[in-house]
């Protein structure tokens, strides 16, 4: 048959596919949308992406078609250029940041790849611009090769294409792994085509062939289209009409590509040479080929691939198309080692200026060891990971190992590439591997840092315990060649690790020797090593100065992309309460682990969120985010690290009052770390127990649970958790009976100043020093610590502070005030959802003398009134003069007079009579 055009352009048994489509196509040219087509390989994917890009043409629309590359997948944003350099006019109407990013993304522009967040805003205000013109579809081909940092974009982009005019249509064939998230996003799976159709296809294109020949192709082909022509175009007319017996044919996708590999064997030598040269770079450009072919090849060369049907020249959109993914992989593997090689080589000469691609096709084209492609792909290995594409820089350290003629440089940079697997993107089991690929290296590897921190990640999450990982760790620190240089990354890198080595094992000895190394770096301390080391082991210890400092690097860190900087900075913040700064940038590391980038980073983020969420309320979303993190460390193998999250279960359990849950969960974090002598890390559980205790009102239990974290009197060194039950172990002492050890406490925390260590441990330490002061000192310190900068910030901490200020009020016989603060207290704790300290404000409040909660405070604070303003509305309304309310909030009765004056308008009156009734609606 000479033309199956006619016969494959009917799309046989597809006309519920082609009515999505066409919807699909319809939407996406009003209001935006996005289709994941999957199928099998020659199910009709590629036929049914022609067909919609026809009907969208013929439509008016703008049509931008690219392709996912097996060669290309390592190549950051090579699948972006092919997307965006077409429409790369509308650079011009971005703003000058957003413009540089993109252009630097793109290769258009030299300088540091800024945040990805960044280009994809950019990349989606360019299609907008153009969508504006007219309808514009994105067609991608091939979605599971697609390198991660475009996966990233195309993420973002299918979650922002609504109101557009933009549609984004992609297709994978099933089974592929692939870095993009297509959770939630509307999908096509494309089955085989039933019998009847089958049947049809092949009677319409060879009508020639017998039943019995038919029935065969159709038992073996099972449906998909590409096999049923392409077996049938293989057999000559005397097979065809069962003449002459059929031959035995191989397993389906292995037959499609010996059938494509024979057609290519019949081309010219010219044409094969120029076919080679598109497979392997990928992006189809024919102004590159043309650039890049030899003297006889060229454009020219590809005319009878295309008359052979093997690809598409469009000449117009400068590209070569191959017509379906399995011809590409056919050229590839019909070509042999040598002309592999040559290609390549024309490939590297040409990538000049792009450091990752020349090392790439060198690397391809190298036949033995070679020191200097092995740097180039140690430096392309540098610049992914700089802009966090951890993964690619794995893939180019091992390929650098394998291409280094000495011992030590193989398993060194195997090494780094073990670290990066263990510490980055969560590859435990790839990391083990690579680390013992190291050690066959060279048996000396010991002493390599980067040896031994990811010895350590692999030890810690398997059987292994922190003494022998810390042990590990600093003898490759004290017996390394570094010089203790703070330009040594990888010295860098291993004093991180033995911080949270230390920080696990909870013990204070540990600490000494990361200590005396960071002492001896020359010719300072990186801040970021120097602040962690201030900010996160001993909080308690910490200073004002190292908040600001630590403030001021946080601020720095808009932009930063790199994985170990972003965590490291994150880390430092936790016990400081500076994480609400670092939210975007651990968003960023959480988007890329859920695209199979940065894994372990992402866990360490998801824990620094968990964390910021319980603090600020937001346990909702911190409950999910404890879900997602338990089950990533479980498929991970991080069988430890999945504590961090145990403890934020039990945590919710326990202020949610779910006491038997929570102390499950606190059973389990208990068992992983102390199997592994990691008892600073066990620690953890006995907060949340702490506070199931104080939930259930077992205040003895609650006592000895926070002195477990920290004696009473004490803030014991190197456990800043402690920090967060100090108020819980002041007033689980006095409701025991044990003042002497409130009193003491209480000294212990304001010695600290942990007022300087952060706004909220400033407002726990004035609600503790309430707590043991007299009747009168207590309204004071109390309204000191509900009035400070921030206190609204941490919700939970706030209401427990009201909570137990309204408790002190209504034993001082004052229930007035007192219902004031426990009504406000009792708003928060409803909206959290903490049962047991709901119940418990409702208990005081009808001790107080209301049957039920008072609505007052809800109105007051939906009129916009301050704290003290709602205090003096209620009273008000109570009935009570300015002289009396004066006295009772020790105002002056004219400073009372001024806040109902402006208290008035924000409620819509003009009249004190008023008041009951404005703050009842």
């Amino acid at each position: 048959m000479t033309d199956q055009e006619a016969p494959t352009a009917r799309l046989f048994g597809r006309d519920a596919e082609l009515r999505a489509l066409e919807a699909f196509s319809a939407r996406a040219g009003r209001e935006g949308a996005v289709l994941l087509l999957s199928g099998e390989a020659g199910v009709g994917k590629s036929v049914l992406l022609d067909a919609v890009v026809a009907g969208a043409q013929a439509a008016g629309t703008r049509v931008i078609r690219a392709t996912g590359v097996q060669f290309e997948a390592d190549v950051s944003y090579a699948v972006l250029n092919q997307l965006l350099l077409p429409l790369a006019a509308g650079f011009a109407h971005l703003g000058e940041e957003e413009r540089n990013a993109l252009m630097v993304a793109l290769g258009l522009l030299s300088g540091r790849v800024p945040d990805r967040t960044v280009i994809a805003t950019a990349c989606l205000d360019v299609l907008r611009h153009e969508a504006e013109q007219r309808p514009l579809l994105l067609v991608v081909d091939d979605l599971p090769w697609i390198d991660r940092p475009t996966t990233i974009v195309l993420e973002h982009l299918a979650h922002h294409l609504s109101g557009s005019r933009i549609g984004l249509l992609t297709a994978s064939r099933t089974g592929e792994d692939s870095y993009f998230d297509a959770g939630g996003l509307p999908a096509l799976h494309v089955e085989p085509v039933d019998d009847g159709a089958a049947d049809e296809l092949l009677r319409t294109a060879f009508p020639e062939m017998a039943l019995r020949v038919r029935r065969r192709i159709l038992t073996e082909a099972r449906g998909n289209p590409l096999a049923l022509l392409e077996l049938a175009e293989a057999l000559d007319p005397t097979q065809l009409s069962a003449r002459e017996a059929l031959p035995e044919v191989l397993p389906l996708t292995e037959a499609i590509e010996a059938l494509f590999a024979s057609r290519i064997k019949q081309l010219p030598e010219p044409t094969r040479d120029a076919l080679l040269l598109a497979a392997l770079e990928g992006s189809g450009d024919l102004g590159l080929l043309r650039r890049t072919a030899t003297a006889d090849g060229g454009t020219t060369a590809l005319v009878p691939a295309e008359t052979a049907k093997l690809i598409e020249i469009d000449e117009a959109a400068g590209r070569v198309v191959f017509r379906h993914p399995l011809v590409r992989s056919a050229v590839v593997e019909s070509s042999t080692n040598v002309e592999r090689r040559r290609v390549h080589r024309r490939l590297a000469d040409f990538f000049t200026r792009d450091t990752e691609r020349r090392a790439w096709h060198l690397a391809e084209s190298a036949v033995e060891p070679d020191e200097a492609v092995a740097a180039l792909l140690e430096e392309a290995a540098r610049r992914k990971l700089h802009r966090g594409d951890a993964g690619g820089a794995i893939a180019s350290l091992t390929r650098a190992a394998h291409l280094s003629p000495r011992a030590a440089d193989r398993g060194r940079r195997l090494a780094e590439a073990a670290y990066l697997g263990a510490d980055v993107t969560g590859e435990l089991g790839t990391a083990s591997r690579l680390l013992d690929q190291a050690r066959s290296f060279d048996p000396s590897l010991g002493g390599s840092l980067h040896a031994a921190a990811a010895a350590a990640f692999i030890l810690v999450n398997g059987d292994g315990i922190v003494d022998t990982a810390h042990r590990l760790v600093v003898s490759a620190i004290e017996n390394g060649d570094h010089g203790y240089d703070a330009a040594n990354t990888d010295l860098t890198d291993a004093l991180y690790t033995l911080l949270l080595i230390c920080w696990w094992a909870g013990r204070e000895e540990f600490w000494a020797p990361l200590f005396d190394a960071i002492d001896r770096l020359v010719p300072e301390p990186p801040e970021i090593i120097l602040l962690m080391s201030k900010a996160f082991p001993d909080t308690a210890r910490a200073t004002a100065g190292t908040r600001r400092r630590l403030a001021a690097l946080i601020d720095r860190q808009s932009t930063e992309t790199d994985p170990a900087s972003l965590v490291r900075v994150n880390t430092s913040a936790v016990y400081m309460d500076l994480l609400g700064g670092c939210r975007a940038g651990a968003w960023r590391l959480i988007m890329s682990g859920r695209a199979g980038g940065t894994v372990r980073s992402s866990l360490a983020c998801l824990m620094h969120l968990c964390l910021d969420d319980f603090a600020t309320g937001r346990w909702e979303e911190g409950q999910r985010l404890a879900d997602e993190g338990l089950a990533l460390a479980k498929t991970h193998g991080y069988d430890f690290i999945s504590y961090y999250f145990l403890f934020h279960e039990a945590l919710l359990a326990a202020v949610r009052g779910e006491d038997t849950v929570m102390h499950q969960w606190a059973d389990e974090l208990t068992r992983v770390t102390t199997q592994r002598r990691a008892y600073g890390a066990a620690r953890f559980a006995h907060h949340a127990r702490t506070l199931g205790a104080i939930g259930r009102g077992d205040f003895e239990a609650a006592f000895h649970h926070a002195c477990d974290l920290s004696p009473a009197g004490t803030l014991a060194p190197y456990t800043p958790h402690a920090l967060w039950v100090a108020l819980d172990l002041v007033e689980a002492a006095l409701r025991t009976n044990r003042r002497e050890q409130a009193e003491a406490h209480v000294r212990a925390m304001c010695e600290a100043a942990l007022w300087d260590v952060s706004p909220r441990l400033g407002m726990l330490t004035l609600a503790a020093r309430a707590l043991v002061a007299s009747d009168a000192e207590a309204p004071g310190l109390f309204e000191e610590a509900i009035g400070g900068p921030g206190a609204r910030d941490w919700p939970f901490d706030y209401a427990r502070v009201r909570l137990l200020y309204g408790e002190r009020l209504r034993r001082a016989r004052a229930p007035i005030e007192a219902r004031l603060h426990l009504n406000a207290a009792l708003e928060i704790f409803e909206g959290l959802g903490a049962a047991p300290w709901t119940a418990r404000t409702v208990t005081e409040l009808r001790a107080a003398g209301q049957a039920q909660p008072n609505p007052a405070v809800p109105a007051a604070a939906a009129a916009g009134l301050t704290a003290q303003e709602t205090e003096i509305a209620l009273l008000a309304a109570e009935g009570l003069t300015n002289k009396q309310i004066g006295e009772r909030l020790l105002l002056s009765p004219r400073t009372v007079g001024s806040h109902l004056y402006r208290i008035f308008p924000k409620l819509g009156i003009t009249s004190r009579a008023a008041l009951r009734d404005a703050l009842s609606r």
